[in-house]
């Protein structure tokens, strides 16, 4: 997980709709066409924290934010506005640990398939090097 940064805290937000309190990635280490791997250092003011453990629905969303990411890397790229995109569906989520405050976790998002709007992604989110979720999510672009 030593990977360097390609993108901080400040441009990762430009790229992505959320805004704070509700942005839940904040760095990007690497990018392809077909992956991207992110990461957030979890702060003691992030909204998802619970007695200092990061909770579930963070972490989906944490996942869910990585792939926006994936998408809004790319049309920057092209010098064009990225449209909003939502979930459109996640399906075989596991999570197997929650990590706590001041934890980075590191997400390697992988995209399966990417037809009109709708993309197909594999995501699997780790903690020290330690897989403590991974999942299928599709998104779709609004039109």
């Amino acid at each position: 997980m030593n990977a360097s940064i390609l993108l901080e805290k400040e441009a990762v937000e430009n790229l992505l709709p959320q805004k704070f309190p509700f942005v839940m990635v904040d760095r990007m280490f690497s990018y392809s066409e077909t992956e991207l791997t992110s990461g957030l250092n979890i702060q003691k003011e992030n909204i998802f924290l619970e007695e200092n453990t990061f909770l579930e629905a963070g972490l989906i969303e944490h996942m869910a934010q990585s792939v926006a990411l994936h998408t809004g890397y790319q049309f920057f790229l092209k010098n064009e506005i990225a449209p909003t995109g939502y979930i459109g569906s996640i399906k075989e989520i596991e999570i197997k640990k929650l990590p706590k405050i001041n934890d980075t976790i590191q997400s390697n998002v992988t995209i399966l398939q990417e037809f009109a709007g709708v993309t197909l992604v594999d995501i699997v989110t780790f903690l020290n090097d330690e897989e403590i979720a991974s999942g299928q999510m599709k998104t779709v672009l609004a039109k």
